[in-house]
């Protein structure tokens, strides 16, 4: 089984809770989006770094046979699909979650 194939299923899942949590409140759009956009360029960065320095140090490492070969620096570009999902899931959940406001 590959690192992407592990990875997917939480991907699936915050896509999923994206979806109904769009669905259920169309008006909460715009701005969150936004802010996921931002987060999730943050993450990225954060991730680069991190994960670079933490490989390069030898703390961990990854079987090439289980990668899809593409990476960043040493990362393979599938440890990027795990912040990808928190980025999605959380405003997602937040926002089903938030209790409507009276107007």
């Amino acid at each position: 089984m590959t690192y992407a194939l592990v990875s997917l299923p939480f991907l699936a899942v915050a896509l999923v809770v994206l979806l109904i949590a769009l669905l259920r409140r169309p008006q909460a759009r715009g701005r969150r989006l936004a802010a996921a956009g931002v987060a999730f360029a943050v993450l990225v960065v954060l991730t680069a770094v991190f994960d670079n320095i933490m490989i390069a140090a030898g703390l961990f490492e990854y079987s090439s046979a289980h990668r899809s070969g593409l990476s960043v620096g040493l990362a393979p570009i599938e440890d990027f699909l795990y912040p990808l999902a928190g980025v999605l899931l959380l405003p997602a959940l937040w926002t089903l979650l938030e209790r409507p406001t009276r107007d």
